[in-house]
């Protein structure tokens, strides 16, 4: 039987917090420039996700790197260090398995830009604001 939480219902609690402890330790490596790959270590790369799988043997991080520059460039070079970094993050967890890391670019920044900007336009900030139509 697994605990499951209000803000997810289909994940355990286990899966969560493994999910956001290889979370720190991949930024803590990016953010440290102990990756050797100047790709990496040309960009700030924002990690702002990380699924774990239920038999916790893939790790599915997102990542953006600052203002979307380079990003195919980014993804590329981090998917090329994706067996060093798995090691170094195993060193940090304690767990029996250490996932695989798979990486894909997080679009929920431009999702919410491309909301935030519809919620802008007088039209609707006229209807959100309450006042009479013209």
């Amino acid at each position: 039987m697994s605990v499951r939480t209000e803000k997810d219902p289909g994940k355990s609690v286990r899966l969560l917090r493994i999910g956001e402890q290889v979370r720190h330790a991949l930024a803590a490596l990016l953010t440290e420039g102990r990756v050797r790959d100047e790709v990496i270590n040309r960009h700030i790369i924002s990690v702002s996700e990380v699924r774990v799988t239920p038999d916790l043997r893939l790790a599915i991080c997102f990542v953006k790197p600052l203002g979307g520059a380079d990003e195919a460039e980014v993804l590329k070079a981090l998917r090329a260090n994706s067996k060093w970094m798995r090691g170094e993050i195993a060193r940090k967890l304690a767990t029996k398995i250490t996932p695989a890391l798979k990486f894909e670019l997080d679009d929920s920044f431009d999702a919410g830009a491309k909301i935030d900007a519809i919620l802008r336009t007088p039209h609707v900030a006229r209807d959100l604001g309450g006042g009479e139509p013209e």
